[in-house]
């Protein structure tokens, strides 16, 4: 059975946010062996030049397009991945996903401060609730005994959820205009390029994957090849073919894979505090947005097409 572009779309989102989700404890595991903005750095480089042979032909950016993509590659790549990476050093990993999962909520925040839209009363109590399950999540740490983790990274966890917000915005803004790869080379070339000169004083500092072990190099392979290459790839294709608005459906995939690692990998555990908020979170995306059941495999089904 041949598939539709959506449903092509749908899957490529899904498998994006497997990818992203499994992301985080990988990357903190990582970070006990690298410095985050040399990991930033190098994990981006390498993926422009994997993907360089495959765009070379086809790099050119209209003029009145530049700035537009300079501001994709500082919130995807730049503000985005130095937050997340920040935030792992001082938070545990199953905290970020949660927190990010509130994208869609801040999508209608946005739209009512900059686009001036009219909220209903159910979103404006979904909105609340949602809110109050980040603040469980954020403050986790001072509201458990013993609980390990720095209430400053959930507040960087936050801080990328609302960067990676405005990338989605600005990518699908522009994403039919140009050859998917070709935007995500300009938005790595760019984005570690601004990366380069904290790199460069964290390897003054401490000196160039000093003691870089096999933890390390697994953590950028990741990095490189399927948090970059792969999952950037994907997103800007289902980016191509399913609204913005409802990327962040697609979200809700990455705690549970993120918790399915961190457990084995790292040894955190799920707390009532983490339950109770999580639930909290998606309770008030649900009220708000009356959608949490179209999850990504249901919106699949939607679009299946009985062979004619």
């Amino acid at each position: 059975m041949k598939l539709s572009k959506v449903q092509l779309a749908i899957i490529a989102l899904v498998f994006c946010n497997i990818i992203w989700g499994a992301s985080f404890p990988i990357y903190k595991w990582a970070l006990e062996n690298l410095e985050p903005f040399t990991f930033a750095y190098i994990r981006f480089f390498l993926g422009t030049l994997i993907i360089f042979p495959f765009v070379a032909n086809r790099l050119k950016i209209q003029r009145k397009d530049y700035l537009r993509v300079l501001a994709l590659a500082l919130t995807g790549v730049t503000l985005t991945v130095s937050f997340w990476f920040l935030g792992l050093q001082m938070a545990i990993s199953i905290n970020a996903p949660i927190i990010g999962s509130t994208g869609p909520i801040f999508l209608l925040i946005f739209a009512f401060i900059f686009l001036h839209e009219k909220l209903k009363t159910k979103t404006i109590i979904g909105t609340v609730v949602s809110l109050m399950g980040v603040m469980f999540i954020v403050f986790r740490p001072a509201l458990e005994a013993g609980s390990s983790g720095s209430i400053l990274g959930n507040i960087f966890f936050l801080l990328a959820t609302l960067s990676g917000i405005i990338h989605a915005l600005l990518i699908k803004k522009i994403v039919t205009k140009y050859n998917l790869l070709t935007l995500t080379f300009w938005t790595f070339l760019i984005g570690s390029t601004a990366l380069l000169p904290l790199a460069l004083y964290e390897t003054y500092t401490y000196g160039f994957l000093e003691g870089l072990n096999q933890q390390g190099v697994a953590g950028l392979f990741y990095g490189t090849v399927f948090s970059s290459v792969i999952a950037y790839s994907l997103l800007a294709f289902g980016l191509k073919y399913i609204q913005a608005n409802e990327v962040g459906i697609f979200s809700y995939i990455d705690p549970i894979i993120a918790a399915m690692i961190a457990m084995p990998l790292l040894g955190e555990e799920i707390t009532v505090t983490y339950l109770f908020g999580s639930l909290l979170v998606f309770l008030g995306i649900y009220i708000a947005e009356g959608r949490l059941q179209y999850h990504p495999f249901h919106r699949l089904k939607k679009h299946i097409r009985p062979p004619a």
